[in-house]
C-alpha cells in the first residue's frame, strides 16, 4: 500500500509483514524492484525495509544534491557501525577513542599522490614475483578456474604489498591458508552486513576469529616489508590504550578486506569479458605490447616490467575495458543518514522532507544500465569509454550532461579511498596477464552474476569457468 505522508514526504511503500517490510522482495532483485517503483511512483520515493525507512532518488541527476549535503546526511557513523559487527572492533564513535577516525582517515594519503607511486611500484614487483612463479609452472598449457586464479594471484599480491612477505620457507602455502579461511568469511559477509547474527552462521564466528588472530602484532612484526599506509595505522593503534590487540588485530582484518573483498571479483569480471570478447583481447593486448616495445621493455618472465602512473593511465583500451566491466558488475548503495528533520532542496524546485535518522540512498547501477545514458546496456562494448582514440568522459541522458555516470567506488564522502591503488592493481593484473601469456577459455558457459551481494559493491560470479594459459612465445 502507498501512503502519502506529511506534507512534502515521498510516497511510502510497506511491506504487509510491518517488520520485514519490502526486505524479501528487495532481496530477491533490489534492482527490478527499485524499476517496478520507478515506474509506478516517480523518481522519489520511500521504502519500509526491515524497520528502516529507505528514500531512494532514483534522478542521476538529483545525486549531486544528496553528496554535497554531507552536514546534514552523514554516513561514516553507519559504516562504523556497519564494520565494527562485521570485523569485531569496538565501534569507533563511542567516546573511548577521540579522533581515532579522523586520524585513522587521515592515512588515505598513503593511497593518493606520490605515495601511491611507491606502493603501486611495490603491488607490481609483487604480481611479477607470482607470476613468475605461475610461469614455472606452466611449460604447456596449464588449465585453471578463473575465479580461483584472480583469487589467489590478487589475494596474494595484495596480502605481501601491505603486510609483507611471510618469511617462512613456505610463504606461498602461509597466505594460501589465510586466504581460504578469508574467502569462508567473505562468503557469510552479505549475512553479517545484514545484520544476522554471527552466532546463526555456522563456522563464521571461529573463521573470523582465526583470521584476525593472524594480525596480531606479535604475529605482523614477522612479516617483512609492510607498507606504510599498514605501519601508519598500526602507529596510531599503538596511542589507543583502551584499544586491546585483538582490537587492533580486528582493524587490520578490516583493512585487508576493504582491500581485496572487492578487487578479487573485480579482476576476475575484467578478465572473463576480454576473454569473451576477441577483439578486446587484441585491442588490449595491441596496447600493451605497443607500450612494451616503445619502452624498450621485453616480456618474459625473468625481466622485470616498470610501468609509470602516466603509462598506466594512457592505456586507455584497457581502462574502458576495466571500466566497462565495473559498470556491468557492480552494485553499490549510496547510504546516507539524515542527522535532523530538515527538507532537503533539490533540482527543480523539488524538496523532500526527511526526518531524522531517515536513510537516503542512490543506486547507481540503475544507471549504470540505463539504456538512455548507455546504449545496449546488457552488452560489453570494451570501448564504451573512448572516443576517437582519447577516454570518453562525456555521457548524456535526455540531452544532458551527466556529471555523474560511472560509480563503482561510492561517491561523495563515502567514496572508496582506495579506489586508485585498486585501479592500478587491477590494471597491472591484466597487463601482467595479456603480456607474458596465451590465454583462453576452456569451457563456452555464460558465467552470470550472483545477486546475493546486491547494494554491498561488486557482484560475485554464479560459477566459475575453467581457462588456460601458456608463455608466449
Amino acid at each position: 500500500s502507498i501512503f502519502n505522508r506529511k506534507t512534502g514526504e515521498p510516497p511510502l511503500i510497506n511491506g504487509w509483514i510491518p517488520y520485514l517490510g519490502k526486505a524479501l522482495i528487495f532481496r530477491k532483485d533490489a534492482f527490478k524492484f527499485l524499476l517496478d517503483q520507478q515506474k509506478k511512483l516517480g523518481d522519489i520515493f520511500t521504502v519500509h525495509i526491515a524497520g528502516r525507512y529507505i528514500t531512494f532518488i532514483m534522478d542521476p541527476f538529483q545525486y549531486v544534491y544528496v553528496i554535497r549535503n554531507s552536514k546534514q546526511l552523514e554516513f561514516h557513523e553507519f559504516a562504523d557501525k556497519m564494520a565494527s559487527k562485521t570485523f569485531d572492533y569496538p565501534a569507533l564513535s563511542k567516546g573511548k577513542f577521540p579522533d581515532l577516525k579522523e586520524n585513522l582517515h587521515r592515512i588515505y594519503q598513503y593511497l593518493q599522490g606520490k605515495p601511491l607511486d611507491i606502493i603501486s611500484d611495490h603491488m607490481m614487483k609483487n604480481l611479477q614475483d607470482i607470476f613468475e612463479w605461475k610461469c614455472s609452472q606452466a611449460t604447456d598449457w596449464e588449465t585453471e578456474k578463473m575465479y580461483k586464479f584472480c583469487c589467489s594471484v590478487m589475494f596474494e599480491a595484495s596480502f605481501v604489498t601491505l603486510y609483507g612477505r611471510v618469511p617462512a620457507a613456505d610463504g606461498h602455502k602461509v597466505i594460501s591458508e589465510i586466504r581460504d579461511k578469508f574467502i569462508k568469511f567473505d562468503a557469510s559477509f552479505p549475512y553479517l552486513a545484514a545484520n544476522i547474527p554471527i552466532e546463526l552462521l555456522g563456522a563464521t564466528k571461529k573463521v573470523r576469529k582465526e583470521l584476525i588472530h593472524h594480525f596480531l602484532l606479535q604475529n605482523m612484526t614477522k612479516w617483512l616489508g609492510g607498507s606504510k599506509v599498514v605501519q601508519a595505522r598500526q602507529d596510531i593503534f599503538e596511542k589507543y590504550e583502551l584499544l586491546g590487540d585483538y582490537d587492533k588485530a580486528a582493524h587490520h582484518f578490516a583493512f585487508l578486506w576493504a582491500s581485496v573483498g572487492n578487487t578479487i571479483p573485480a579482476t576476475f569480471w575484467a578478465m572473463y569479458y576480454i576473454l569473451r570478447h576477441p577483439e578486446a583481447l587484441a585491442a588490449v593486448r595491441d596496447e600493451i605490447d605497443h607500450l612494451l616495445q616503445s619502452t624498450g621493455q621485453k616480456r618474459g618472465p625473468t625481466y622485470n616490467i616498470h610501468l609509470t602512473r602516466e603509462q598506466l593511465d594512457n592505456l586507455v583500451y584497457l581502462e574502458s575495458a576495466l571500466n566497462e566491466s565495473l559498470r556491468m558488475c557492480s552494485s553499490s548503495m549510496n547510504i546516507r543518514i539524515s542527522q535532523e528533520d530538515f527538507v532537503l532542496k533539490l533540482e527543480g524546485n523539488q524538496e523532500v522532507s526527511l526526518r531524522k535518522g531517515d536513510w537516503i540512498a542512490l543506486y547507481p547501477q540503475i544507471l549504470h544500465m540505463d539504456p538512455e545514458v548507455y546504449e545496449d546496456p546488457k552488452k560489453y562494448k570494451f570501448d564504451r569509454y573512448i572516443e576517437n582514440g582519447k577516454k570518453k568522459t562525456t555521457f548524456y541522458k535526455a540531452g544532458r550532461k551527466l556529471k555523474y555516470f560511472l560509480m563503482p567506488f561510492g561517491s561523495g564522502i563515502s567514496m572508496c579511498p582506495g579506489r586508485f591503488l585498486a585501479m592500478n592493481e587491477m590494471k597491472m593484473f591484466l597487463f601482467l596477464l595479456l603480456a607474458h601469456f596465451d590465454v583462453e577459455l576452456v569451457e563456452n558457459k555464460a558465467v552470470r552474476l550472483d545477486n546475493s551481494r546486491m547494494g554491498l559493491g561488486i557482484l560475485l560470479p554464479d560459477v566459475d569457468i575453467a581457462f588456460r594459459y601458456k608463455l608466449r612465445p
